[in-house]
C-alpha cells in the first residue's frame, strides 16, 4: 500500500470548490428517475445520458474532483466509441466506483438491513484498478423508528465498512466509507445527531480496528437534520451547527476530507447547508459534497431523452455543479439561484 498515492487522491477528492458526482444509481434507482421524465431506461439511455454529464466541459473541469460510476458504466463507451472513464480522466476528473451490491434484511433486527458484497471483492477490485478506478464507495443504511437503531446493525455495518475500506486500500483504492442515517421517519434533528454520533463512533473504532489508514480514506455522512416527517424541521443555520460540533466529536482530524450526501434533501437545502457550514470557521479536514440526487434531478429533467436538449441538460448541470462548488467554499447566495432561473 502506498499511503502518500491514496493521501494524494484522498485530498484531490475533496479540494476547495470541488466535490464528487455520485453517477452510481443502480438499474433499478436509474429506473426510477427515468420513469419520472418518460425516458425507457435501456442500456443506451443510460449511456447517453452519463455521456451528456461526463462531456459537460465546464462543470467536469470546474466544479467536479470525482465520478462514482455503477458497474455497467464504468465498462461502457461513449457513442464515439472512447471509453466513458476516459472523459471523466479527460476532464480532470478521478473515476471512482460503487461496490457495494445493495443491502438485504438483517437476520434477528426487524426492519434493519445490512449491505452485502465483501464476497470476491478483492478480486473486483483488481479489475476496476486495472479499467482506472482510483476510489470506490460501499453505502451502509441505518434507518431511525421505534426501538431502531439496533446495537447490533450499526455494529455489523460499521464492520463491513471497515472491511470494505482495509480491501480497498490493499488494492491501492481510496474507500468512500459511506454510513448514512436515514432521514425518511418523523424524528428530529437531536435523534438524528444522537444516532449519526454512535454510528460514526462506532465505524471509527472498526476502521481503527481493521487497521485502515485514515489518511488514505473519505467519509460519506449525512448530515445532523430532521427527518422528513418531523413537524418541526431545523434551520439552516441549525443543521450546519449541529452537524459541525457532531463531525468535530467524532471525526479524526486525519481524515483528508468529508464529502456529504444529499439523502433527500431538495436542491437548494443540500447546497444551503454545506454553504452554511463553511461559515463556521476553519475546519479540520476538507468539506465538500458527494451528491447524486442534488447534482442530477436538474439535468435529468432538462434533457427528458432527447438528443436535441443536451445543451440544456448540461448547462442544468453546470449551474448545480457551480452552486455547490460555491457553497463548498462558503461562498454560495440564494440570489444566484434565481439569477440562473
Amino acid at each position: 500500500m502506498n499511503l502518500t498515492e491514496l493521501n494524494r487522491i484522498a485530498t484531490a477528492m475533496v479540494a476547495p470548490g470541488k466535490g464528487i458526482l455520485a453517477a452510481d444509481e443502480s438499474s433499478g434507482t436509474i429506473k426510477k428517475r427515468f420513469d419520472a421524465i418518460g425516458v425507457a431506461s435501456t442500456e443506451e439511455n443510460r449511456r447517453d445520458y452519463r455521456e451528456m454529464l461526463f462531456r459537460a466541459k465546464d462543470a467536469m473541469s470546474q466544479y467536479i474532483s470525482g465520478v462514482i460510476l455503477y458497474d455497467e458504466t464504468i465498462w461502457q463507451d461513449a457513442k464515439d466509441g472512447t471509453p466513458l472513464i476516459k472523459l471523466i480522466e479527460q476532464s480532470g476528473a478521478i473515476p471512482g466506483i460503487k461496490v457495494d451490491e445493495g443491502t438485504q434484511a438483517l437476520p434477528m433486527c426487524p426492519g434493519e438491513l445490512v449491505t452485502i458484497g465483501l464476497d470476491k471483492l478483492a478480486e473486483r477490485l483488481k479489475k476496476y484498478y486495472e479499467r482506472g478506478a482510483r476510489f470506490a464507495k460501499w453505502r451502509a443504511v441505518i434507518d431511525i423508528g421505534s426501538g431502531i437503531p439496533s446495537m447490533t446493525a450499526i455494529s455489523v455495518n460499521a464492520h463491513a465498512l471497515a472491511r470494505y475500506a482495509a480491501l480497498c486500500q490493499a488494492a491501492q483504492i481510496v474507500p468512500i466509507v459511506e454510513p448514512e442515517v436515514l432521514m425518511d421517519g418523523d424524528h428530529d434533528i437531536d435523534r438524528c445527531y444522537e444516532v449519526t454520533g454512535r454510528v460514526l463512533n462506532k465505524t471509527f473504532q472498526e476502521l481503527r480496528v481493521q487497521r485502515v489508514a485514515l489518511e488514505g480514506m473519505v467519509l460519506k455522512p449525512n448530515m445532523a437534520i430532521s427527518g422528513k416527517k418531523c413537524a418541526k424541521q431545523a434551520s439552516v443555520e441549525e443543521v450546519a451547527e449541529k452537524t459541525i460540533r457532531l463531525l468535530k466529536a467524532c471525526v479524526p482530524a486525519a481524515v483528508p476530507g468529508i464529502a456529504f450526501l444529499s439523502g433527500g434533501q431538495s436542491d437548494e437545502e443540500a447546497t444551503a447547508h454545506l454553504n452554511a457550514m463553511h461559515k463556521l470557521g476553519p475546519l479540520p479536514w476538507g468539506l465538500t459534497f458527494s451528491y447524486g440526487r442534488a447534482l442530477q434531478a436538474a439535468p435529468q429533467k432538462a434533457w427528458s431523452g432527447k438528443a436535441e436538449n443536451v445543451a440544456a441538460g448540461q448547462h442544468a448541470f453546470s449551474h448545480r455543479a457551480r452552486m455547490n462548488g460555491l457553497a463548498a467554499k462558503g461562498e454560495w447566495q440564494s440570489s444566484l439561484e434565481q439569477k440562473a432561473a
